[in-house]
């Protein structure tokens, strides 16, 4: 029988935090039943086991960094548009980054193209809109943005930069700034 209280969807915000506490690598059904304060067997009458949880809190992080960045990029256009967009999805990763590593997660087509996914990429294509990339090229132009802003900031989040000078965030902004020129002379 189930836990009073207990929910799929109240284990899955459960799971988010605790990802972002203890690191997504880490969060199983046996962490997350020590967080609710219950047996792991438990949690099997709410969710399928860890690659579920994991799952779940991967279409969560999506969910929410699609509603931040259409928050942020509306109404804005060319390197306003591309500046908004990057800060996001730092601001995103450094507030929770159990989730923001989430959203690296393979998902199965089906599940991808039913997620979140998709509504990042149409954003992120509504921010090449304001550059002269053509549409034919929108899936290299939103690659590129994607690698160069998702792998500055893990390496950052991961300490890589902290060895030497200048500050990351002088180095963020010259990364963005080159990728505004890059999709500025897109040819």
């Amino acid at each position: 029988m189930p836990r009073s209280g207990l929910t799929a969807a109240r284990l899955v915000d459960v799971a988010a935090d605790l990802a972002d506490e203890i690191g997504f690598d880490a969060l199983t059904v046996s962490a997350l039943a020590r967080a609710v304060d219950v047996r792991p067997a438990s949690l099997y009458s709410h969710l399928d086991g860890s690659d579920d949880i994991r799952r779940r809190v991967a279409l969560l992080a999506l969910e929410e960094m699609a509603t931040a960045v259409g928050a942020v990029i509306a109404g804005r256009a060319g390197r306003d548009a591309l500046v908004a967009m990057a800060d996001s999805y730092r601001d995103y990763a450094r507030a929770h980054p159990g989730r923001y590593d989430a959203t690296r997660v393979g998902l199965d087509h089906a599940t991808a193209m039913s997620s979140a996914g998709p509504r990042l990429s149409e954003l992120t294509a509504a921010v090449l809109r304001g550059y002269p990339v053509p549409d034919a090229d929108h899936p290299h132009a939103i690659r590129l943005l994607g690698s160069t802003l998702h792998g500055y900031i893990q390496l950052e989040a991961a300490g890589s930069f902290d060895h030497s000078p200048p500050s990351t965030e002088e180095s963020w902004h010259r990364v963005v700034a080159t990728l505004d020129a890059s999709l500025e002379a897109w040819s």
